[in-house]
């Protein structure tokens, strides 16, 4: 007798499968073992990225809102706009494409919002920002009549009666070794003299000069009378050159001109105490903040590398907050920290190359010195190779503080109240989330709106009130 359990009748499959290819035997299964196993990676780690880009964008909304309503104060016509300064720097071992992508991310959004005006100080390698922050500082500083060309827009705007923004303006400063020039072109530029000094080959006397080139010139006409006679003598013996015609010099291709280097600081850190306090040093410098910039490289890295892929939301709630508190123009004085840090963040290895390392381990107290210092500890051991006998290198030297420069600089910081309001603001859902998401929503607004079904919303404009359904 037949097993009537055992024979299953099963039903014929759909004809949809056929009509796309699938053959008529294909059933849809459970994926295998393996398959189950890549969709679960691959799902897990799409839903973190998504969840983390939608938390990234709702952060940053939230302190766009708490600044938006600047950009809505009204300008006169005849006032300029607060301005800001920003300092980018290509970061060690790589270039300023890296700092520019890292500051669209985070802070332009914030500071776009908020609708101020804001000015660059780029550089691509080390000592660009430290030359060109002291260059602006030593041009303030000079009298007008002596001043270069870039005051002609100032005088401009003086004639047709522009005032110029009087109130707190602001720097932003991205990563440690951008802050580390920072703080150097401060000191530069105010205790530094107004012109470059003169250089150890350039102390020569007009005399010993004159006379150097005199007997330069008296060998070059020996020699060029000598070797004039005896080759328009060898050029009418040869029959070679007789016979051949005369040929034109080979051009040689235009060699691209190379930027040059940027010149050496105006003063050196061991004579900051010996210099004068210039008369026109204001009681407070404009206000600062050190923006973090994480920045590692390495194929070893790559476990870390990708944990901050995954949350960049804290990174964006951080920049957020210092952003805010650049724009919202609330500081207070640097102070010295509880528990000092060694200059020399390195390894042993890389103490034993640099030659200069034991004379300037020192203790870092102020907050100028401390700030962003665990950054240094991800620099590639490339940078940290020093060469005996040349120049300073400001990214590798410790952070030297003058008390009569770093007592007048002020760094920004919210209020109790301005995080009480922060805290209170509710972005809503509409505003993180992505093109799918959102379109899906609105395709069901749509459709209840032509079911009958929408809500309707009621916008005024003057007298008139019109409903949107």
């Amino acid at each position: 007798m037949p097993n009537a359990k055992g024979t299953k009748n099963l039903k014929p499959p759909n004809p949809m499968w056929k009509y796309m290819g699938l053959g008529e035997n294909f059933r849809p299964r459970v994926p295998s073992r393996n398959w189950m196993i890549f969709l679960t990676i691959t799902g897990t780690f799409t839903a973190a990225v998504i969840y983390d880009k939608r938390e990234k964008r709702r952060a940053q909304r939230k302190w766009c809102k708490l600044v938006e309503h600047i950009g809505k104060e009204p300008l006169g016509r005849q006032e300029m706009p607060r301005k800001l300064t920003v300092f980018l720097e290509g970061p060690p071992s790589d270039g300023l494409r890296a700092a520019q992508d890292h500051y669209k991310e985070y802070v332009k959004p914030i500071l776009v919002a908020s609708g101020l005006d804001w000015d660059f100080i780029q550089g691509r390698k080390e000592g660009d920002v430290r030359a060109e922050l002291a260059e602006k500082i030593r041009n303030s500083r000079t009298p007008p009549e002596q001043r270069t060309e870039e005051s002609v827009v100032e005088e401009v705007r003086r004639r047709s009666g522009i005032k110029e923004f009087d109130g707190v303006r602001g720097d932003i400063v991205i990563g440690r070794h951008t802050w580390k020039e920072y703080v150097r072109g401060l000191h530069e530029g105010w205790l530094g003299p107004l012109t470059e000094p003169p250089k150890p080959s350039q102390e020569k006397t007009a005399d010993e000069i004159n006379t150097t080139e005199k007997q330069l010139d008296s060998i070059t006409e020996q020699t060029s009378g000598l070797s004039s006679n005896s080759t328009t003598e060898e050029d009418a013996n040869s029959p070679t050159n007789r016979a051949l015609p005369p040929t034109e010099p080979e051009s040689k291709p235009e060699e691209k001109p190379t930027k040059p280097p940027q010149p050496a600081p105006f003063i050196t850190t061991s004579e900051y105490q010996s210099a004068a306090m210039p008369p026109d040093l204001p009681s407070e410098l404009d206000p600062s903040t050190p923006i973090s910039f994480p920045h590692i490289l390495g194929f070893l890295n790559t476990p870390r590398r990708l944990y901050r892929f995954l949350n960049r939301r804290v990174l964006a709630d951080q920049i957020g907050r210092e952003t805010a508190a650049i724009i919202l123009a609330t500081y207070r004085p640097y102070h010295s920290t509880t528990t000092p840090l060694t200059a020399t963040s390195f390894s042993s290895d890389d103490a034993e190359e640099s030659p200069r390392s034991k004379d300037h381990d020192t203790a870092q107290t102020a907050e100028q010195q401390t700030a962003l210092f665990e950054e240094e500890k991800e620099w590639h051991k490339s940078v940290r190779v020093r060469v005996e006998g040349e120049p300073e290198r400001t990214w590798l030297e410790p952070v030297v503080l003058d008390p009569r420069i770093s007592s007048r600089m002020r760094r920004f910081e919210l209020t109790a109240e301005d995080e009480a309001r922060a805290r209170s603001i509710v972005v809503p859902e509409a505003e993180v989330e992505g093109w799918i998401k959102g379109g899906l929503r609105s395709l069901g607004k749509m459709g209840l709106q032509a079911v009958g079904l929408g809500k309707k919303e009621k916008v005024s404009r003057g007298a008139d009130e019109e409903v949107l359904e």
